[in-house]
């Protein structure tokens, strides 16, 4: 496929997980080859097909601040194979945890499934839940759907509750819809809220803002995919380096900040 067509793909796809979309991303500009110029182009459309995903966005910025973008791109798409999130929230679950999820969590998933000796009880966002729990149940995980009125009693028994960022900053976190509410539910039963930060959602509040400004604050009806989800709500934060009680400081940014990004280009 031409990476035009390539990027194309990326452009119009529709219900593919972040990593998938990040590594189909990074493989069409590899193989691009463009110049700066070009490549500042190719980036912003990226990200306005796709405003959700903060990964893309990561990407992008250490692709425009690379003195070899085409070289990072292919490693940008070894990387997504080898994320270290999944491992190290694993070891961190203690042992027989109940453990209280919303939606599809990907690195969560991947950290439930390499213990094998949780229970997870999922509640519903964007219907993604049956789908997960699916995944769960071929790794031999018990899991049990939870229903909307029952969030709070699942909150209270629930060990801990895990919500994953979709693009996380250290002033604004972005999470899947019904995030704030099940979050929200932990806290006023003193459960433990961690959220999940998978390599690539971690970013400069600018972008944060950038796409809570694209797919929040101008929104007219109901139908939202993402949450804003308060800072103070959170209890600790999980990520590459372990669970971390100190949510400022793990929130850091884990790319650079590269400002034509915000620039949008027309179509």
């Amino acid at each position: 496929m031409h990476p035009i067509e390539h990027l194309r793909y990326v452009a119009r796809a529709r219900g593919a997980d972040a990593s998938s979309l990040v590594r189909e991303a990074a493989t069409a500009l590899a193989s691009l080859r463009a110049d700066h110029a070009n490549l500042v182009i190719a980036c912003r459309r990226i990200v306005e097909r796709h405003p959700e995903v903060g990964s893309l966005w990561s990407m992008c910025a250490r692709l425009l601040t690379a003195d070899d973008p085409t070289r990072l791109a292919w490693q940008i798409a070894d990387e997504i194979d080898d994320d270290p999130t999944s491992r190290a929230v694993g070891a961190a679950f203690a042992d027989d945890a109940t453990v209280l999820t919303i939606g599809w969590p990907d690195a969560t998933g991947e950290a439930l499934m390499r213990r094998g000796d949780v229970s997870v009880w999922c509640a519903d966002s964007r219907h993604e839940a049956s789908g997960f729990m699916q995944r769960l149940e071929r790794f031999e995980i018990e899991c049990e759907p939870i229903p909307h009125e029952s969030l709070a009693r699942a909150a209270d028994l629930a060990d801990v509750v895990v919500v994953e960022a979709t693009a996380a900053s250290t002033r604004r976190v972005l999470a899947p819809v019904g995030s704030h509410v099940i979050a929200a539910v932990a806290r006023s039963v003193d459960t433990p809220v961690w959220l999940t930060t998978a390599g690539g959602c971690r970013l400069p509040v600018e972008y944060v803002d950038a796409i809570g400004g694209q797919v929040i604050d101008v929104a007219s009806s109901w139908d939202l995919d993402v949450d804003d989800l308060p800072l103070d709500l959170i209890t600790h934060v999980a990520s590459a380096d372990g669970v971390s009680d100190d949510v400022a400081r793990a929130l850091r940014p884990d790319c650079p900040f590269a400002p034509e990004l915000l620039r949008f280009s027309p179509f």
